[in-house]
């Protein structure tokens, strides 16, 4: 899932931490560490403990949410406040500093699989509904489900569980295309899955907003993301977008069915346009005890980051190390020579744009998009020979002889200082190449969708937290550099456009391969280091997130799916 950082998606709201260095002093591997802890990367909880009910938590945001819409969000930002008004088959369920456990939600559990695997069912709770009081049914699970099919009016709808469903024909409800017989619902309460091979990863899947009931006779297509029906413990009171967003308890939410969201504060305000210096200096000085944030890194300026290490503000710190990873994709398809590729991994300075995201304690250097909490993860067989320093050298030799850009693009969100500095260590590496390098800013709200049309630039980041909410390779390499759904070109999410006729077939015939969960995914790891000989991306940062709240904040943790506060289980003081 992208997410927005300082998601898309994976990959939370991108925060912009002003560094002006282009150097660090590093360790081995380019890898500066942290100090003053024997685990640097150790996860802290705020004020754990707390379950009085009551009060309202001032979220503050720098900008507005991509999309409220479950049915058009491949964001976790989105997912992180959507567990607050809307509820799925299955829930990602997180713990501080661990994948987290997926657990029955809507459901009443986590999904009974046929003997073939071909099949998967699902029982609705008693007891629930909707914010008007009517009931929530089977057929408005199937029927959020089929929006998701609709790419021609949601271009950012997630693709993972469609991808497994046996509908590669059906093209959503609106045109007029049929049934979506790849969801059964025999009855109010039941749901029936119909794959096109067995799939042990599925009730992970069924923990995506697809699975979100939308009533038909609310959908509003674009318009519902102004108010999306709520199934869960709150909903929309008020929303104006780009400044304010209102949740209130919903009184049709029954506690009963619902033992994942602690559902303790009485109302969430998100202020959506406050400045992210601002968010920083209140939140460091404790102006408001009541206040958090979703801006990764907590909105963290440079210039307050070692203010981190003051008692009182480590004391209010939820930390984390999570399982979401930053890469630099290139357009394949206008960087079409993997040497060039390559020259240009070799080229980046590492190091340097690990600065920009405020050094080590904000993430360590990886050289893959994968990690070793994950399902099927292998140790990378591909030898990716970059690391912290630039090798000009090395990415020189690989251009003799090549037909070199004389300029090349690099596309960063406009509200985001931090990818803009790091367009500029990118731009003095790439002179020493003879490349110039164009820095184009992208509208904030618009990033992701201007990288999946034709406007993509030649180099753009991103970031992806998918695989942690299964915890399986497969939910990070199908995603971003797998094929489209027939297997006839890329998909959707894959934004360096990567499409290799075998490697990419290959991937095409393993999503219809069974297997047990281990095996397949281990072959998903393989299938991504023998793709990225080819470096259709370069990967950056893995992601460890600071996040300061205010004082009257309880229960303040780190998510390791969502990059930022999680939003289900906090608590405040009033």
């Amino acid at each position: 899932m992208r997410h927005r950082s300082p998601l898309l998606a994976a990959a939370t709201v991108a925060i912009a931490l002003v560094v002006t260095g282009c150097t660090s002093v590093t360790a081995q591997n380019g890898q500066s560490a942290p100090t003053g802890s024997k685990d640097p990367y150790a996860a802290h909880i705020v004020q754990p403990g707390f379950d009085e009910a009551g009060g309202n938590v001032n979220v503050l945001m720098s900008s507005d949410f991509m999309t409220l819409d479950p049915g058009n969000s491949n964001y976790v930002q989105t997912a992180n406040v959507g567990q607050l008004y809307y509820r799925t088959l299955t829930m990602a369920k997180e713990t501080a500093g661990e994948p987290p456990t997926i657990v029955g939600d809507l459901a009443t559990d986590t999904g009974t699989a046929s003997e073939d695997g071909l099949t998967w069912t699902y029982t609705l709770k008693d007891g629930l509904k909707y914010e008007n009081g009517t009931p929530i049914t089977a057929a408005d699970v199937k029927y959020g489900i089929a929006r998701t099919f609709a790419r021609d009016v949601f271009t950012q709808a997630p693709q993972e569980l469609n991808s497994a469903l046996d509908a590669d024909d059906y093209k959503g409800p609106y045109s007029g295309g049929g049934d979506l017989t790849a969801v059964e619902t025999p009855d109010d309460k039941t749901v029936i899955f119909h794959l096109k091979q067995p799939n042990p990863d599925f009730a992970a899947l069924v923990s995506r907003s697809n699975t979100a009931p939308v009533p038909q006779a609310k959908d509003t297509m674009l318009d519902y993301t102004n108010h999306p029906i709520s199934s869960g413990p709150y909903m929309i009171a008020s929303y104006d977008r780009g400044r304010e967003l209102k949740l209130v308890r919903n009184p049709s939410w029954d506690p009963a069915t619902d033992e994942n969201r602690t559902a303790l504060p009485d109302t969430f305000t998100f202020s959506l346009s406050t400045a992210q210096a601002t968010i920083s200096q209140q939140l460091i000085s404790d102006a408001d005890p009541t206040a958090i944030t979703l801006d990764s890194n907590g909105a963290l300026q440079a210039s307050d980051t070692s203010r981190l290490t003051e008692s009182s503000v480590a004391d209010r710190t939820a930390s984390g190390l999570l399982g979401c990873t930053d890469v630099l994709n290139f357009n394949t398809e206008t960087i079409t020579d993997p040497d060039v590729r390559h020259a240009l991994a070799l080229a980046m300075d590492r190091a340097a744009i690990q600065v920009q995201y405020g050094g080590a304690r904000f993430g360590k250097l990886t050289n893959s998009y994968l990690n070793d909490s994950q399902v099927g993860y292998v140790a990378e067989t591909t030898d990716l020979d970059i690391d912290g320093a630039p090798q000009l050298d090395a990415a020189k030799k690989l251009l003799e002889g090549k037909d070199v850009p004389a300029s090349l693009t690099y596309g960063y969100s406009n509200a985001i200082d931090r990818y803009k500095n790091l367009g500029t260590v990118l731009q003095q590496n790439f002179a020493e190449l003879g490349i110039d390098l164009q820095l184009v800013p992208i509208p904030a709200a618009n990033y992701y969708t201007v990288l999946a049309s034709d406007e993509m630039p030649d180099i753009a980041r991103a970031g992806w937290c998918g695989g942690a909410a299964s915890g399986s390779t497969r939910t990070t390499v199908d995603p971003n550099i797998g094929p489209s759904l027939d297997g006839t070109t890329y998909g959707f999410s894959n934004i360096s456009r990567f499409y290799d006729e075998k490697l990419s077939g290959d991937m095409y015939e393993l999503r219809n391969t069974n297997g047990t969960s281990e095996e397949l995914n281990t072959e998903w790891a393989e299938l991504y280091n023998e793709a990225m000989e080819s470096y259709p991306l370069v990967p950056l940062i893995r992601t460890f997130t600071n996040s300061v709240v205010g004082s009257k904040i309880h229960n303040a943790q780190v998510g390791y799916f969502f990059g930022s506060i999680d939003l289900s289980t906090i608590g405040v003081e009033q």
